[in-house]
């Protein structure tokens, strides 16, 4: 009678814990959603679910999957996420600050916050003052720096896979020679055009203002020079520092000139097409400073003269038309104030 009352136990136990699920139960919220609220996810294999949100950005829902990492979208932004059927996963964000605030729970969290942190580390160490500083040294304090958060990234979640912590570094190895490579070219750049050496010059590029603009006719200015395009979208996001900083200076002796490298990218070719996209932008958006299109986008002769084969673009030129910077830091960078500080403009 006691073997057979523990048979029944063992078998309630069994029956309590039930069979796998043949699903992922996925859950959380986004604060300040997108007008859509929905959340795709999907992968590489076509596979694809739409998750609606609720008013406060709340949502729950299943999905049948294949083990493994998946994509999903919320209005303009995206993130990655490891999915497996018999999970419970959630994740809470906000769409203002997407990857930023991103947290993971439940099962497989371990994972998926090492990854969304492994790759915000990056904007940590790598900013927009160490890319317009040129410094070397600086570079590679920072790429240490990188590498001990990281490796501290792997001590906090002792979980994840030896598969994904393998993948993460590769991809750490790839951004420390990704970062290598710019800040080497852009020393290049900086060696080719030394400062004080005369600024290659352009002629008579059309002025959105009307009439014609050289290089020559700004002498006795300092010129900052934002080469652009309306396809690029690093361009545009320089938009905004660009017209905070042009208002700050709006006094001093320097003239800021903005010239655009459309040539039919972006408009399948088509030039004409480019062209009235480059008055369009300028209009919408409200460019400030001198907006000017260069005569023949990238084959410019002063884009090849200044070796241009990226942009953003930017170039400092003092009052006699002698170089300052060849790759001058980004608007958005505070060692371009530094550098105008240095300057007394």
């Amino acid at each position: 009678m006691k073997r057979l009352l523990l048979l029944c136990i063992t078998a309630t136990i069994f029956a309590c814990e039930g069979e796998p699920k043949n699903y992922v139960t996925l859950s959380g919220q986004i604060a300040n959603p997108d007008e859509s609220k929905t959340l795709k996810v999907f992968n590489r294999d076509n596979y694809e679910k739409i998750i609606n949100l609720n008013d406060d950005g709340t949502f729950s829902d299943t999905l049948k999957v294949e083990a493994g990492d998946f994509n999903f979208q919320h209005g303009k932004e995206y993130g990655q996420i490891y999915l497996e059927n018999d999970n419970e996963t959630s994740l809470e964000t906000d769409y203002e600050s997407f990857i930023d605030s991103m947290v993971f729970k439940g099962d497989a969290s371990d994972l998926n916050n090492f990854s969304v942190q492994s790759f915000l580390i990056s904007k940590t160490y790598f900013t927009e003052e160490l890319v317009g500083s040129s410094d070397m040294n600086k570079v590679e304090e920072a790429i240490a720096d990188y590498k001990s958060a990281y490796e501290a990234l792997k001590e906090k979640y002792t979980d994840v896979d030896s598969t994904h912590v393998a993948m993460m570094d590769r991809n750490i190895n790839m951004s420390v020679d990704q970062i290598k490579k710019f800040m080497e070219a852009k020393q290049a750049t900086l060696n080719a055009f030394p400062k004080g050496t005369p600024s290659p010059s352009f002629e008579d590029y059309e002025n959105y203002a009307g009439g014609s603009t050289s290089l020559s006719d700004l002498k006795g200015k300092f010129v900052y020079i934002d080469l652009w395009a309306t396809w690029c979208g690093p361009c545009i996001k320089e938009i905004p520092s660009l017209k905070k900083v042009e208002k700050q200076y709006e006094d001093k002796n320097i003239e800021f000139v903005s010239i655009s490298v459309d040539e039919g990218r972006g408009y399948k070719g088509d030039a004409d097409a480019a062209y009235e996209g480059w008055k369009k932008m300028v209009d919408e958006k409200e460019l400030s400073g001198m907006q000017l299109i260069a005569d023949n986008g990238f084959m410019s002769q002063f884009i090849q003269d200044y070796k241009v084969n990226g942009i953003p673009r930017f170039i400092l030129i003092d009052p006699n038309g002698d170089i300052v910077s060849a790759d001058a830091p980004r608007p958005s960078s505070s060692s371009l104030i530094d550098l105008f500080n240095e300057l007394n403009i």
